[in-house]
């Protein structure tokens, strides 16, 4: 099939409060612009040194929005912040407070999804629950930075019944942050080529799909 192809068989089973990003790491700037021309305009990478040059081969199509998903180191924040509109990995308070602060020097307001760890995994970032919970009054007050949901990644080797109990989860833990702090948060980012429709399920209202759309990656 084709890029084309495989992104309308998606869509087919999508609800329509569902934003689709296509995680294009590894994919090329043509394979980009396929995808944006059947409609899909928002597109998830994870290394700067990789999307600058696409970008720039790609400054033509103005409309679309570029959603960083890799883990996001504290030197590299200027930059990121630059590239893109949609920062997912945002994982511990310190960062969140730099970014906010760099926010504020570059007078943008960046979209952000914080980062958690529902289930125990030394392999992954992020908030531990009760950290995040006790993170809420600083995070509430930042100026630039706009909270606006949860990301999560789930541990490798789990069962279908134990992913939706960790997406499920995850959506458990953004209604409690807002009803017990000043942030309301809408979005949940999680569900990926392999999970997407249980997250779905579980109330993502964004899902980062590569593979299932653009086929196995291959170097650029």
């Amino acid at each position: 099939m084709t890029i084309a192809q495989r992104i309308e068989k998606i869509r087919q089973s999508l609800p329509s409060h569902v934003r689709l990003i296509a995680v294009s790491k590894q994919v090329s700037a043509a394979a980009i612009r396929e995808a944006y021309q059947v409609g899909v305009r928002d597109f998830g990478e994870s290394r700067l040194q990789e999307v600058i040059p696409k970008q720039e081969q790609l400054k033509d199509l103005p409309d679309i929005c570029w959603h960083f998903i890799g883990h996001l180191q504290a030197n590299k924040a200027k930059k990121v912040l630059e590239h893109f509109q949609w920062l997912h990995s945002v994982d511990n308070l310190t960062l969140a407070q730099r970014l906010d602060r760099l926010a504020t020097e570059m007078n943008i307001s960046p979209q952000v999804c914080l980062q958690v760890k529902i289930l125990s995994d030394p392999n992954k970032y992020g908030w531990e629950t009760s950290q995040l919970l006790q993170d809420l009054p600083a995070l509430a007050q930042f100026q630039q930075l706009k909270i606006q949901g949860l990301m999560t990644i789930l541990p490798l080797g789990l069962s279908e019944s134990e992913k939706l109990v960790a997406f499920n989860k995850t959506n458990e833990l953004s209604q409690n942050i807002n009803q017990r702090s000043h942030l309301s948060l809408t979005e949940l980012s999680m569900g990926m080529s392999n999970d997407y429709l249980l997250a779905i399920r579980a109330g993502a209202t964004m899902i980062r799909l590569g593979t299932i759309l653009f086929g196995e990656r291959q170097s650029i």
